[in-house]
């Protein structure tokens, strides 16, 4: 379900742990997100799509456009 997610991490030659530690979570939750073995939290979701500078719908495979969307005007 999350295979953007692994390859985004790994075309970075960024580690699980590394990820981990930027989302202040266990290095084991954040393999268990990339094996859709839990769902990720949509906080999680929003810094990895700031991180990545792409979409949540890219990094959850709902597309194959990583363009990420235009924010939101406060």
């Amino acid at each position: 379900m999350y295979e953007h997610l692994r390859a985004m991490r790994e075309d970075r030659d960024l580690s699980q742990k590394q990820l981990a530690d930027l989302l202040q979570i266990h290095q084991t939750t954040y393999s268990d997100y990339e094996l859709g073995n839990v769902n990720i939290p949509v906080t999680a979701l929003t810094r990895l799509a700031d991180f990545y500078q792409t979409s949540i719908d890219y990094l959850v495979d709902y597309t194959d456009d990583p363009t990420p969307y235009r924010k939101k005007s406060k």
